[in-house]
């Protein structure tokens, strides 16, 4: 895509859509934020092309709701011609209320799809009262929104993951599984035959919650997972909000530092050659600076552009 064309002011063609009264100052600017850093990281990481038929994972959050709204405005201003296809799926919990999603996406003119599969049920009995039921309703939800995306001829996946679950992951992968890595804002799904998206890779989860609160999205709540305690991904919730009172930077540069990775200051074997390195005579500006101090700043960190 064209990052100056999704950039660019234009109309709202959803201005309607928007709760009288609410389209303050503020809001303009939250919403042209999001629309800005969506319309960035499809550009950076090409994630629509011409011709897609986008698959929107709506599950009743405010990620998801945001993520097709923003879709919808970009899919009106692109360079390029792409449909948008909404799918729900409903895992038959208790109390989920069946006629909301219908509703809203009747009212606004989407194409949809709900897809009943009682996961509930296996999930629950499967997993033991009081163990994280994740994992397992992950992968189960993976299965069916593969085989649905084949179904009605989906070639991009867009899921509502945000800035902060990209960071979560990050931090999940290093402090319990030992591993440097995150879910990426674009990928081919572990079936080979999809390929995954996630357009709200740079927005802030406290922007979301706050566009969705204006917008007054009808909000379905996870009653399998999204109430469970003493998750591992709540626990890094809780520590980079505190991170974040502490200093803002810290959590903006852990973000940025995953997009500049230097292999060759790392301790992966499979991603720089040590064995058969040798001194070559020749000056290097990324080789080691055997006795710098630890502060940064001094040596030019703190100019770092952070993605905003």
């Amino acid at each position: 895509m064209n990052n100056a064309a999704l950039q660019m002011d234009m109309p709202d063609p959803d201005s309607a859509a928007t709760p009288e009264g609410k389209k303050s100052r503020r809001f303009d600017i939250l919403e042209k934020g999001i629309r800005r850093q969506a319309g960035k990281a499809i550009t950076d990481f090409n994630m629509i092309e011409q011709g897609d038929r986008v698959m929107v994972c709506l599950s009743g959050g405010a990620d998801s709701y945001t993520m097709l709204d923003t879709l919808r405005y970009l899919q009106g201003v692109a360079p390029i011609d792409f449909e948008i296809f909404a799918v729900n799926l409903d895992q038959k919990q208790p109390g989920f209320p069946e006629h909301v999603l219908p509703t809203y996406l009747d009212r606004i003119g989407v194409p949809y799809k709900i897809v009943e599969e009682d996961t509930y049920s296996i999930v629950t009995d499967k997993i033991p009262a009081g163990k994280t039921t994740c994992s397992l309703c992950s992968r189960l939800r993976r299965g069916i929104l593969y085989r649905t995306a084949k179904e009605i001829g989906a070639t991009k996946i867009a899921l509502g993951h945000h800035r902060d679950d990209i960071l979560h992951t990050f931090m999940l992968n290093m402090f319990y599984g030992g591993h440097i890595k995150t879910m990426p804002p674009k990928l081919i799904a572990d079936d080979g035959m999809n390929i995954v998206i996630r357009p709200l890779a740079y927005v802030r989860e406290a922007d979301i919650k706050k566009y969705a609160a204006i917008m007054e999205y009808p909000i379905i709540p996870c009653n399998l997972c999204g109430s469970q305690p003493n998750l591992q991904r709540q626990a890094m919730r809780e520590m980079l909000d505190q991170w974040e009172k502490i200093n803002p930077l810290w959590v903006k540069s852990m973000f940025t530092a995953m997009t500049n990775v230097v292999p060759s200051h790392m301790l992966d074997r499979t991603l720089h050659d040590f064995t058969s390195m040798k001194a070559t005579g020749t000056a290097d500006v990324m080789g080691d600076k055997l006795f710098d101090g630890d502060d940064l700043a001094s040596n030019g960190v703190a100019t770092i552009q952070f993605i905003s």
